[in-house]
This record gives structure tokens, C-alpha cells and sequence, in this order.
């Protein structure tokens, strides 16, 4: 053997040793995708001088991720679960394939657990007056560098789609916060004497679609509301910041329920465009008169509890949803007086919606035997919360949507 010999192989081993090391430095690196392809073109066309090669990857769909050399004349005759998936060793092509096949010399299969990850297609074009074809003397460095490109791309693709995800939890978080800012905190509640006012929140997903607040409407006198958007997530969210913004707007010490539900049907038919619709339902009460009137618009029945007679009664005057129809139809306006002690306990479905057994349960038994006791308000709701719905305050018992309670204690 030539010394000129033996220095042209030795060139070349290191050359393969370096190309190995260099592209399995690329799976911890930051390169790009792009990047990766290109050199892994470089290193066939240019160093091992294997000039046509196709690259297919699986995606949700087949992908040619790389081509060189190759009219898109022969490509089109390639079908790869036709042609290729059949193929799970490395496979030299015979004059009896496929046309657009027969462009290449040797199929190179890359396949896991039984499973074909991707297929590399290559070729040497160029006329050889003597010697052993590129195609076959570098055939199995070319399928161990192939190997290692196809774990780097997906390294880099899993790599990105982790940052993706850390970029959507943050925003998730921030919107958390955000919304978490619109609920009214338990302190910020108006107390009183005669009046005692407690709640809950717990959205099932970062964000939630619920929502409730409280207005000091005037000195004797405040609003109230509790509502539900259908549908969870951001755009759920997004509705309820919009209307709650609305209903600070609108609701004032001189407007009407009537005309305020018709005004808060238009805002939400404008912003949801008929395809969100909210319940809601919504009072107010005068401390000094001891009054109470409210429209039900669409929403679970609140439940009030007079603690003298034990009697239990469901609020359900009012009308439909608000953004179901362009202009509501019906609205019949509640009212009652509360001149004993009662308790008010408004809620949405989420805590009366429970799946049990692949099954979804509806009742409001556990509410109605919650409040109808000499116990506070405040020791109902815990006693909802800790035994109810929560085993030990955090794991719930199937519960999948948003929670929310706004609880009113009216004492004579």
C-alpha cells in the first residue's frame, strides 16, 4: 500500500471521527434545524461526494427535509408508504422498481422500535472511471451520521417545543395573576351589622371563565353578581374581563336591572359574536329596607335559606342567557324582602357538576344540607370546600369545571 494511500484513508477516517463528533455536539447545542440539514448536505455532497440524496422524516404526514440533485420529476414518482415502508433494512436498488427509485442506488431505512422514523435515498452521478461507488464504500458511515442527524432534528424540535411550552405556562401564570386580580378578594367584600358576605374561587384550569363581584352601589345599597361564560380557557377569560369591565360601567345606584341586563345583552353579542353566551345572575339589596331584587339570566337557581322557618327557596325569576339572543324576549324581575335570618348562596356549576363512575351527577342536595344549620356562613362554605369537594382541601372528587361562590348571612 502507497504511503499517498494510506494518508488519503487516514484524511478520510478522521474526517468520519470528526463529522461524528461534530454533529453529536449539535444534540446539546443551540443549533438550528436548517443548520443541521446543511451541514449533513455539505458532508455528503461536497466530502463524500454522494451528490444526489433525498431525506424523508415523519412528521404527522411524511417530510422531505432535504434534496440535492434530484428534479422534482423523479420526487413526484416517489410515494414513501408505497415505496419505502415496505423497506426495513438497507435495501440497494434493483432495475425491476419503481422509476423515480430506480435515480438511486441504495435505500437507507432509520426505524425504532419497529416504528420507520425516516428514510435517506442516495446516489453517486458522477462517472467513476475505476474504484468502488461513493454510494457503497461510505454506506455505513452514511447511515450512522443519518442516525445521529435524525436525533439531533428531534432533539432541537423537542428542545423548542419545551420552550414553547414553558413560554405558554408563564403567560398562563401571568393571566392567572391578572384574573386572579379581578375577583374580588374576601377582605375587599363590603360587612356590615346586618350583613356578612363570604366567597370562593377556584378555576379547574389556569384561568377560568367564572366570575363574581360586589359594588357599593351607595351607602345603603349594593350590587352583586355571579356569572359563568360557556366554555373554559383564555378566550373564556378573555369574555369574562370584557364583560366584567361592562358591568363596573354600567351598574350604577339609578339604572334598572331590566334596562342594565339589555345593556350587558348587547355588550356581550358584540364582543362574543354569537359564539359564547354568559349566565348570570345579578341583585341588589338595600340594607335599610331589607329588599332584595334580582334577574336570573339563565343561571343555576342561588338557594336562600330562611334560618327562622327552614324554609328553602330557589331564585329563578329572570331570562335567558346573556349573548344567546339579540333582544331578550321575556325578563321577569324578582324581588323579596328579608326581614329574618336568611342566608343567600349564589354558585356555578361547576360545584354542583360532578363526574362519578364515568357519569356526571347533578344535584344541589349538598348545598341545601350545607346551609340549612345554625352554622355561619362562613363555616358552610368551608364545610363545602374541605368536605365536600376536597378530600384533604386539594384533591378534588371530580370536579371539571370552575368553582365559584358569593354567600350573603342577613341578620334581622
Amino acid at each position: 500500500m502507497s504511503f499517498n494511500s494510506s494518508s488519503k484513508r487516514l484524511k478520510l477516517s478522521t474526517f468520519k471521527l470528526n463529522a461524528l463528533l461534530s454533529m453529536a455536539q449539535a444534540i446539546s447545542s443551540d443549533m438550528k434545524i436548517d443548520d443541521i440539514i446543511s451541514r449533513f448536505k455539505i458532508m455528503l455532497n461536497e466530502d463524500l461526494e454522494i451528490d444526489r440524496v433525498l431525506f424523508y422524516k415523519r412528521e404527522e404526514t411524511w417530510e422531505l427535509i432535504l434534496k440535492t440533485n434530484c428534479p422534482d420529476s423523479v420526487i413526484e414518482k416517489i410515494d414513501v408508504e408505497r415505496d419505502l415502508s415496505p423497506l426495513t433494512d438497507i435495501t440497494f436498488v434493483s432495475t425491476s422498481q419503481n422509476n423515480g427509485l430506480q435515480e438511486f442506488d441504495i435505500i437507507i431505512p432509520v426505524i425504532q422500535n419497529n416504528v420507520q422514523l425516516a428514510y435517506i435515498l442516495i446516489a453517486d452521478t458522477k462517472e467513476q472511471a475505476k474504484g468502488v461507488s461513493s454510494t457503497i464504500k461510505h454506506l455505513n458511515f452514511v447511515q450512522t451520521l443519518s442516525i445521529i442527524i435524525l436525533v439531533a432534528i428531534e432533539n432541537l424540535r423537542l428542545f423548542h417545543q419545551t420552550l414553547e411550552q414553558e413560554a405558554i405556562k408563564k403567560e398562563l401564570e401571568l393571566a392567572s395573576k391578572m384574573q386572579s386580580l379581578l375577583i374580588p378578594s374576601q377582605d375587599s367584600l363590603p360587612q356590615s351589622k346586618t350583613l356578612t358576605i363570604q366567597s370562593y374561587y377556584r378555576p379547574h384550569l389556569e384561568v377560568g371563565g367564572d366570575f363574581y363581584d360586589v359594588i357599593q352601589l351607595s351607602k345603603d345599597e349594593i350590587g352583586f353578581c355571579i356569572a359563568d361564560v360557556s366554555g373554559k380557557g383564555i378566550s373564556a377569560a378573555l369574555l369574562m374581563s370584557n364583560f366584567q369591565a361592562n358591568l363596573r360601567a354600567l351598574f350604577t345606584h339609578d339604572i334598572t336591572l331590566t334596562g342594565l341586563i339589555e345593556r350587558l345583552n348587547e355588550r356581550v353579542m358584540s364582543t362574543a359574536k354569537g359564539e359564547r353566551f354568559i349566565t348570570i345572575f345579578i341583585g341588589r339589596y338595600n340594607l335599610n329596607r331589607k329588599s332584595l331584587e334580582y334577574v336570573n339570566a339563565g343561571h343555576n337557581p342561588p338557594i336562600m335559606y330562611n334560618a327562622t322557618s327552614g324554609n328553602l327557596t330557589m331564585l329563578t325569576e329572570g331570562c335567558v342567557g346573556l349573548g344567546m339572543l339579540d333582544d331578550i324576549p321575556v325578563m321577569n324581575v324578582g324581588s323579596t324582602r328579608i326581614t329574618e335570618h336568611s342566608k343567600l348562596f349564589c354558585y356555578t356549576d361547576g360545584l354542583v357538576e360532578l363526574a362519578k363512575d364515568d357519569k356526571v351527577e347533578f344535584g344541589t342536595q349538598i348545598i341545601e344540607e350545607a346551609i340549612s344549620n345554625p352554622q355561619s356562613i362562613k363555616e358552610n362554605i368551608d364545610y363545602l370546600v374541605n368536605f365536600q369537594l376536597f378530600k384533604d382541601g386539594t384533591k378534588d372528587i371530580g370536579i371539571f369545571d370552575d368553582v365559584s361562590i358569593i354567600a350573603f348571612e342577613v341578620f334581622p
